[in-house]
């Protein structure tokens, strides 16, 4: 049995997500450049799957480029600096890098 790339519960003999995780990615990627952060996150609670498993896959990082969480709020603060006429783009792994750094100050 495969362990989900996400949230680490089994996933199936082949699937490397399980059942839930496909749920949140495709609301992830109906919602995506749609809607604001509460938003974002009502829509993913909207598709029924615990909160606690919605909290690991926001937190996740399968492909080492930045959680989904991360991704996520590159892509609004991207667009937000275009709104605001500010040239440049956030990226998942320099929003990692700036909340890992704040977590670091926190210790």
């Amino acid at each position: 049995m495969a362990l989900c790339v996400y949230c680490g519960v089994r996933s199936g003999l082949f699937a490397k997500v399980c059942g839930d995780c496909k749920k949140l990615l495709a609301k992830v990627d109906e919602l995506r450049g749609n809607v604001g952060y509460g938003e974002f996150l009502d829509g993913l609670a909207a598709t029924g799957v615990p909160k606690e498993k919605i909290i690991l896959f926001l937190k996740a990082d399968p492909e080492g480029k930045g959680s989904v969480r991360d991704q996520v709020t590159a892509e609004m603060t991207s667009e937000l600096m275009q709104v605001m006429g500010l040239k440049g783009k956030q990226s998942a792994e320099n929003v990692k890098d700036i909340r890992q750094s704040i977590e670091k100050e926190k210790k």
